[in-house]
């Protein structure tokens, strides 16, 4: 393996935080004046519809901690790890480049389309801009990508937090701590910096004295699950939070677990500041033409599909169509809560790739190579030998070898970062477990607000069928759809079927993005935004292209060789139902362009069409 000169991973921190500051100041700004014309006079579906239950106004700050919570998943944490086997230059730039210029124009134009359709679903959105056909091919594909989403975090999950008794006590305890901060704030005038402090210190007390807790046997063994038992908690747990108003759990809980996250990160970036590591993984390594025991593909275009959130991913369209446009105050938040949120999880991205890279290349692909083909791996290539692993080992009291699947390595990889800084030497065992609850922690906020928004979307699609569905306050409605959309992603969670086709989801995360991006487009081009338009155009073409590109060779490289003939069906059922979408949203497109702008819409502006939300 050729090194190319050794980088600190202090550039690397600092190049992220410069470039998204300048893309905040510069780019997220030309974008909310020139693209979307946000109008801080326009009466947003939160004020218009409040229910107190779903339509309810938030503070702006609480929404970006619930809106960055619900995005930031296992993607920006695993995908840059798994993606490490490339080197570290292809994951950094993909991240710098896909996050400013794709993710962060992703999320902010979907999160302005579903404002302005009354905070309904990309359904929606795509029914009364393209066509209603439209519309119900991208609901079913929007239900088929986001089933297998939250099946595949929630297996993620599963994995972090069985037999672990203490991650699992810090979990669980987030759920009370905040139903008393959703009760404060919500009866309480003036008390958000009041429920955050609280908040913040009951939640210190957990993590810290949860510690001491597990060490009694007694209490340890309560919150020893096994996963069949945490299978079906995740599965309730996602019910309750997707029928109980939205200010009683699921935002004040996101919004605890962002101090969390943001919290371990900035800790992190403390820690890489503090320590200086070297960045041990080389630019490039020679898995990048394939082969690889990672990942089986090439990294030009497989990059783009391992890391998907972090630098563009279409689960983000599901929120930012689902709970948090139904809980925006002003049009003008749309900058900080859309595009603000993506460049903190890209940076949080950029933090799991660097910590991977810390490792030594041979201790980084021991964790990763499964254990059957570990010998054979290493006999081919003798340079890539344990290095620092057993020591690992011995100080963290867990085999670490063949523990696939990005979590364990980037656990690893900031418990290294951590135990370097001077006294923190007997901790590593501490800060291996926190990391592995840290990662918990993250995926369960995606599960909680991704299983209210499938509601949102079952129900609107039933109420095509029966109309009184669409209604979100019928209490029947509400918990028929909910038992049913949970029970199709907590049966595949409690069988495991699904996680073997954690490859199908990163392509149809893809394409789900590419969608969000090509049906706002033609939202904007209908609003007669002419040439600003291609500032999501471009995006969702290139996103369509790469990761149709990426489908082919999965299907024809792997699944149909490896006999996986199911999942191929899977996936090339998914890019036939976008590839509807798309097509169609193309012919609209060139309609668009002939058309004179002459009508007035209900915000004022001149548009092309007028469309009856």
């Amino acid at each position: 393996m050729d090194f190319i000169n050794e980088m600190s991973a202090l550039t690397l921190v600092f190049a992220a935080l410069l470039i998204f500051a300048i893309a905040y100041r510069f780019y997220g700004v030309f974008m909310a004046q020139r693209v979307i014309r946000l109008n801080a006079k326009n009466i947003t579906p939160a004020v218009a519809y409040a229910d107190g239950q779903d339509y309810v106004v938030t503070n702006k700050n609480v929404l970006f901690g619930h809106h960055f919570a619900a995005i930031a998943a296992a993607g920006p944490l695993v995908g840059p790890v798994l993606a490490a086997q490339f080197g570290y230059l292809p994951g950094a730039l993909w991240i710098l480049i896909g996050c400013v210029l794709g993710g962060g124009v992703h999320d902010m134009i979907v999160l302005f389309a579903s404002v302005r359709h009354k905070g309904q679903s990309l359904a929606t959105i795509a029914s009364k801009e393209i066509g209603s056909t439209i519309g119900t091919v991208t609901g079913l594909s929007v239900l088929f990508i986001l089933v297998l989403t939250l099946a595949g975090l929630s297996l993620a999950c599963i994995s972090a937090m069985h037999e672990a008794p203490w991650s699992l006590f810090t979990v669980i305890i987030t759920m009370p701590i905040a139903i008393i901060m959703g009760l404060i704030m919500r009866y309480r005038k003036n008390s958000i910096t009041f429920a955050s402090i609280l908040g913040g210190i009951l939640l210190f007390i957990g993590i810290i004295g949860g510690h001491d807790l597990m060490q009694h046997e007694h209490i340890s063994n309560l919150f020893h699950w096994n996963v069949s038992t945490i299978s079906v908690a995740i599965a309730v747990y996602g019910f309750l939070a997707s029928v109980l108003p939205v200010w009683l759990l699921l935002v004040p809980r996101d919004y605890l677990s962002t101090y969390l996250k943001i919290g371990t990160i900035l800790m992190l970036t403390v820690g890489i500041i503090f320590v200086n590591p070297t960045i041990e993984m080389p630019a490039l390594t020679q898995f990048i033409k394939g082969g690889g025991p990672v990942i089986g593909g090439a990294v030009w275009p497989f990059i783009f599909i391992v890391i998907a959130c972090g630098a563009i991913s279409g689960f983000h369209a599901i929120i930012a169509t689902g709970t948090t446009p139904k809980m925006l105050g002003n049009e003008k938040e749309i900058l900080f809560v859309g595009y603000g949120a993506m460049l903190v999880e890209g940076f949080v991205a950029l933090m799991a790739l660097i910590a991977a890279c810390t490792l030594m290349p041979g201790d980084y692909f021991a964790i990763n190579v499964p254990a059957a083909v570990y010998d054979s791996f290493l006999a081919n290539h003798p340079n890539l030998h344990q290095v620092e692993l057993q020591s690992y080992v011995d100080k963290i009291g867990v085999e670490l070898q063949g523990r696939t699947g990005g979590a364990v390595s980037l656990a690893v990889g900031m418990a290294h970062i951590f135990h370097n800084i001077p006294f923190m030497d007997d901790l590593m065992a501490y800060w291996y477990n926190f990391a592995i609850m840290f990662e918990a922690v993250f995926i369960l906020t995606a599960i909680d607000a991704g299983t209210r928004v499938g509601r949102f979307f079952l129900q609107e699609m039933l109420g095509m069928v029966m109309p009184r569905f669409s209604d979100k306050n019928w209490l029947p409605g509400v918990m028929i759809s909910s038992f049913v959309f949970t029970f199709a992603w907590g049966y595949l969670v409690f069988t495991g079927n699904v996680s073997s086709i954690w490859p199908l989801f990163g392509i149809s995360n893809q394409l789900l993005a590419a969608c969000g991006l090509i049906v706002c487009t033609t939202m904007l081009l209908r609003l007669n935004r002419g040439k600003y338009a291609l500032c999501s155009a471009i995006p969702g073409v290139f996103m369509s292209i790469i990761t149709y590109w990426a489908g082919y060779i999965q299907v024809v490289d792997i699944y149909i060789p490896n006999g996986q003939y199911m999942l191929a069906s899977l996936a090339i059922l998914a890019m036939v139902l976008m590839s509807i979408v798309f097509v169609a949203a193309f012919r609209k497109w060139f309609q668009l362009r002939g058309m004179p702008a002459d009508k007035v819409d209900e915000y004022g502006e001149v548009v092309k069409v007028w469309v009856d939300k």
